[in-house]
């Protein structure tokens, strides 16, 4: 069964491009601004849109993102909402794909079951849950392949050759390399180090290799989109938010724009890199 993603990947590689993957929290500063924010993103240059699901405890995020998922939580918003917000973004838009992004713990919490027949129904197209590991892969990634459902792995510098056949195993859609050991939004990924990591991910999959984590201009998406089939920004596009939000944390007229504007610049760095030489 094909896609969203698969698609979104095989009319990429026909461009001769990487794909711009966007992250943000959903209900991020309200849900309202929330879903205006994401409707946004593809006319601005987004193949792919990675949506955080709010959680009281997220130990892989830095400051930037634990705080947008704090306001998102303090507006209101759960995971009801978040698959509601999904929903009403393919209202209008049936093409881009949707990856819901985050922990087990709110997953769990809903049921397993309940959750997979939802996000089938509202349109969610892969998941990334941080705090699954391969080993607890009949939890929920057996049950969301069967659903339809990818499920995008994370892969880090930490990978070894012997570890990495046991996290593609199961991975479907793109494997997420973390450029850098830590935590989001901590420090800046070098290209070169990067290239080297994604040829050697290429060797043990034939999936498509996106990398997040320490991309924050147009230059290092550019760097970025070189070497890998994708460039994953979520830090630089939550502090963009934020910086755009009154004194009290609240939307204003400039929250949606001052997104949109940064996904535009990024967008242009990424479509500016000529794609590796397969």
């Amino acid at each position: 069964m094909t896609t969203r993603i698969d698609a979104r990947f095989a009319e990429l590689k026909k461009q001769g491009r990487s794909a711009f993957v966007t992250f943000l929290m959903a209900g991020d500063p309200d849900p309202a601004t929330s879903l205006a924010i994401v409707q946004a993103l593809p006319k601005a240059g987004a193949d792919i849109i990675e949506i955080g699901m709010p959680f009281t405890d997220p130990m892989a995020d830095g400051p930037s993102i634990q705080a947008a998922g704090m306001r998102a939580l303090k507006a209101g918003m759960t995971l009801k909402k978040t698959l509601a917000m999904v929903g009403e973004f393919r209202k209008s838009d049936n093409a881009t794909p949707l990856v819901l992004m985050g922990y087990y713990n709110p997953i769990y919490i809903y049921g397993v079951d309940r959750f997979l027949v939802d996000a089938n129904a509202a349109g969610v197209d892969g998941l990334i849950i941080v705090d699954l590991p391969p080993e607890e892969d009949a939890e929920l990634c057996l049950p969301a392949m069967k659903a339809g459902l990818n499920f995008i792995r994370l892969a880090t510098p930490t990978t070894d050759d012997k570890r990495l056949p046991a996290v593609l195993a199961n991975t479907s859609g793109f494997v997420y390399y973390v450029s850098i050991t830590g935590i989001t939004g901590s420090a800046s990924a070098d290209t070169a180090v990067v290239g080297e990591a994604v040829a050697r991910i290429k060797r043990h999959t034939k999936l498509p290799v996106c990398v997040g984590f320490g991309i924050r201009t147009p230059e290092a998406a550019r760097g970025i989109a070189e070497t890998a089939d994708g460039a994953v920004v979520g830090t630089a596009l939550v502090d963009a938010l934020a910086a755009s939000l009154d004194a009290g944390g609240q939307a204003t007229a400039k929250t949606v724009g001052a997104v949109a504007d940064l996904v535009s610049a990024l967008a242009h760095g990424v479509r500016g890199a000529k794609q590796a030489a397969e």
